[in-house]
């Protein structure tokens, strides 16, 4: 199988609150859309990973998944089925299995994926589910009736699908259908059930980011690192500095760009997970990285921290020179390393030393960085209870 992710991502989600659809709500420091992307990108299984947005939310997702090597997003529709047509129009003729999944499901578990990949192998549909616990009763001001648990189940996402079968049943769709699985199972594609986890649940009001928030702190711990750097002034009529390429009267030297600002920041982000400094990944004894552009270190120390699971929640950025002024470049330098980083919690600040050590003197310039992460207490994904075991059952 070559399995690839659809992510549905084009609804409006006002209703949990907030001035922005609740895709991009921040959540534990990084967009919800974000986690649910990160989810899919670090699972094995999942050869690509492609978004479908809303047409007037490019900048939105742009920013949201900052430093990720996405395919283009893909335009939806006004309604989920036309967004989700327009997503599998879109996937590549490789292509032979299907994940979609809500973006308002931050928390998808490797272990949902797993399920549902296996039991892609056997079946054309799968879905994960939970079953029912709670007594059902029917009526309205009154009990006038009970309805049977025992085959009930509450539906999440991914939803998987062999991918031909699928378009076939879209093509066929009302448009009434209120997921993929109801598509499939109108088309008579047979659907797997397998087990979900109750941290996947769906986010729909200000209660349920409350939950999630609460979620996020109770299996996560802070950490912060300290970064800092320093190059000398050389020949040159303009410097690098935050990503930004500012007028000057003289150069930086270095190996790279002598970016003293996103090398202390990528420092502080390495010592967040204990993964050394800046020349442990990118020596300057090597060739390779004879004036690179610092935002690859940057963006390279953010995908370890990703990848360890953790969220960055705060950079702080000091830099030290007596020129050039940092004020009329310091809008530029946030929105670069926000940018970078993917990291809405950017403080950069400018100071000099009172004329005193080599950045007193004008030989060079100076900088320090703190970076604040939130780690996973234990290396499993976030789980509220205990996930279900491996069965599967046929709807």
């Amino acid at each position: 199988m070559h399995v690839e992710a659809l992510i549905v991502a084009g609804g409006r989600g006002f209703r949990a609150g907030g001035d922005v659809p609740k895709q991009y709500r921040m959540l534990g420091g990084k967009p919800v859309l974000r986690h649910a992307v990160d989810a899919f990108v670090a699972h094995l299984a999942i050869a690509a990973v492609h978004v479908v947005i809303h047409d007037d939310d490019r900048d939105l997702y742009i920013a949201a998944v900052a430093g990720l090597d996405l395919p283009p997003p893909v335009i939806g529709g006004a309604m989920r089925q036309e967004s989700v047509v327009a997503g599998l129009a879109a996937l590549p003729d490789t292509v032979t299995h299907v994940l979609i999944h809500d973006a308002a499901r931050p928390f998808v578990t490797a272990g949902m994926i797993d399920r549902v990949v296996a039991a892609l192998a056997s079946y054309d549909g799968a879905t994960p589910a939970l079953p029912v616990v709670d007594s059902l009763r029917s009526g309205n001001a009154t009990v006038d009736g009970e309805v049977d648990r025992v085959r009930l189940h509450r539906v999440q996402t991914p939803q998987g699908f062999a991918l031909a079968p699928l378009l076939a049943a879209h093509c066929s769709a009302t448009g009434d259908e209120s997921d993929d699985v109801a598509v499939a199972r109108a088309a008579g594609i047979v659907v797997a059930l397998v087990p979900g986890d109750e941290a996947a649940f769906k986010l729909t009001t200000a209660d349920d980011f409350a939950r999630a928030e609460a979620m996020l702190a109770e299996h996560m711990i802070p950490r912060s690192a300290q970064g800092f750097d320093v190059h000398r002034f050389g020949p040159g009529d303009h410097l690098w500095l935050c990503g930004v390429r500012v007028p000057h009267t003289a150069g930086l030297i270095g190996h790279s760009d002598a970016d003293v600002g996103l090398h202390a920041l990528t420092d502080a982000l390495l010592g967040t997970i204990g993964a050394g400094d800046i020349g442990t990944h990118f020596p300057p004894s090597d060739p390779r990285w004879r004036g690179a552009s610092s935002d690859r270190f940057l963006a390279h120390a953010c995908t370890l921290v990703r990848a360890a699971g953790g969220i960055i929640d705060h950079l702080d950025l000091t830099i030290i020179a007596e020129a050039p002024k940092v004020g009329p470049h310091r809008a530029a330098f946030v929105a670069r390393v926000a940018d970078i980083t993917g990291c809405q919690s950017v403080s950069i600040k400018a100071t000099t030393t009172e004329g005193l050590g080599c950045t007193g003197r004008g030989e060079g310039i100076a900088a320090q960085a703190v970076a604040s992460v939130r780690l996973p207490a234990a290396p499993a994904s976030v789980q509220v209870l205990p996930a279900a075991p491996a069965s599967v059952q046929v709807i």
